[in-house]
C-alpha cells in the first residue's frame, strides 16, 4: 500500500520558501506555503506549492500544523525588539494541533560584534541592534513553546544570503558608497540554494532541540565582495567613503550592519548534517548566481 506523502507547511514562503519546497516536492512531498497575498500565492500555484493566504499580524485561520513538517521563514515586524508574529503562530499550533517538526530561520546577528573572532554555536547571543533583538525574542518564544508543549525545534541562524536576484547590483548600478575594504568588517555569506539544501537536511537529521550556524564557512568582508559583485558584472566599483564620514552617505541598516565582525565556525552544521555545499566560495557562487540572472 502507498504510503501518504509528507505534509510540509512553509511559513513564509518566498525566495527561500520556494527552494525549499521545490527540493520536498523532488521527492513526492506534498507542500503548502503560507503568504499574505494574492501575487505571492499566484507564484506558489506556478510551482505546484499549495498557497495559503494568511496574515500573521491578525488572526490567523485554522493551519495544518498538526503533524507537519513545519519551517518558519517569515520576518518579524520592521520595528520593535520583540516578534508577535511567531507568538501569534505558536498560539495556533496550541489550537490546530503540534508539528512534527520545526525549522526556524534566525540570523547570525543575534551574536552581536565579537571583534571579528571565530564564532560557533557556543558564543553567547548578545544581539546589539534591534532587528537582531526581535530574531532573539522569536528564538525565545520557540524554546519556550519546545519546553512547554514538547515541541520539537531546530534553529539555525543564517549569515547573509546571495544568489539570482540576491545581489547588491541595483545599489551599484545607482553608484551608491561603499566603504574601504581596509575598514570594512568580516561578513559571512551562504548562496540561498546551499541555503535551502541545510533546511532540509536539518529537518531531516537534526536532533530535536540543536542550533547550527548556517554559513559556507569562508568568512570576507562586504566591501570585498560587493567591489567581486561589480567586477564580474561589468559595473563600476562602488565609490569609497571612509567610515568616519559615512553617517548621513550610507543608510543606517548598513551602518548597523558595518558595527559588527564575525568569522562563523559551520563546522557542527557540515559534520551533523552531512551537507555538502554546491558553493562553498564565492568563486563559485557568484558567477553561477550572475549567469542564473542573465537567463532567468
Amino acid at each position: 500500500m502507498k504510503s501518504e506523502p509528507t505534509r510540509v507547511l512553509v511559513v513564509g514562503c518566498g525566495d527561500l520558501g520556494r527552494r525549499v519546497a521545490a527540493l520536498h516536492r523532488g521527492r513526492g512531498d506534498a507542500v503548502i506555503g503560507l503568504v499574505r497575498g494574492g501575487d505571492s500565492a499566484a507564484r506558489l500555484e506556478s510551482a505546484g506549492v499549495a498557497p495559503l493566504v494568511a496574515d500573521l499580524d491578525a488572526t490567523l485561520p485554522a493551519l495544518p500544523t498538526r503533524g507537519a513538517f513545519v519551517y518558519y521563514f517569515a520576518p518579524p515586524p520592521e520595528t520593535g525588539i520583540v516578534d508577535p508574529r511567531v507568538g501569534r503562530f505558536l498560539h495556533a499550533t496550541r489550537r490546530d494541533g503540534p508539528p512534527a517538526r520545526l525549522v526556524y530561520v534566525s540570523t547570525t546577528g543575534v551574536y552581536g560584534d565579537c571583534g571579528g573572532a571565530w564564532v560557533d554555536e557556543t558564543w553567547p547571543a548578545r544581539p546589539a541592534v534591534d532587528r537582531a533583538r526581535r530574531r532573539w525574542d522569536a528564538e525565545c518564544r520557540l524554546r519556550e513553546w519546545a519546553g512547554a508543549d514538547g515541541g520539537d525545534l531546530v534553529i539555525l541562524r543564517v549569515a547573509g544570503i546571495y544568489g539570482p536576484g540576491r545581489l547588491p547590483l541595483g545599489r551599484l548600478r545607482q553608484g551608491l558608497p561603499m566603504v574601504a575594504p581596509e575598514e570594512a568588517p568580516w561578513t559571512n555569506r551562504i548562496h540561498a540554494d546551499d541555503l535551502a539544501t541545510v533546511c532540509v537536511a536539518a529537518m531531516d537529521r537534526a536532533p530535536a532541540g540543536a542550533l547550527y550556524n548556517a554559513s559556507d564557512g569562508c568568512p570576507g568582508n562586504m566591501a570585498d565582495y560587493f567591489n567581486r559583485v561589480a567586477d564580474l558584472a561589468g559595473l563600476p566599483r562602488a565609490p569609497v567613503v571612509r567610515l568616519a564620514e559615512a553617517d548621513g552617505r550610507l543608510s543606517a541598516g548598513l551602518l548597523s550592519y558595518l558595527q559588527e565582525s564575525r568569522r562563523l565556525s559551520n563546522r557542527r552544521m557540515l559534520e551533523e548534517l552531512g551537507v555538502r555545499l554546491r558553493y562553498p566560495t564565492l568563486d563559485q557562487g557568484l558567477p553561477a548566481s550572475l549567469a542564473a540572472e542573465t537567463t532567468g
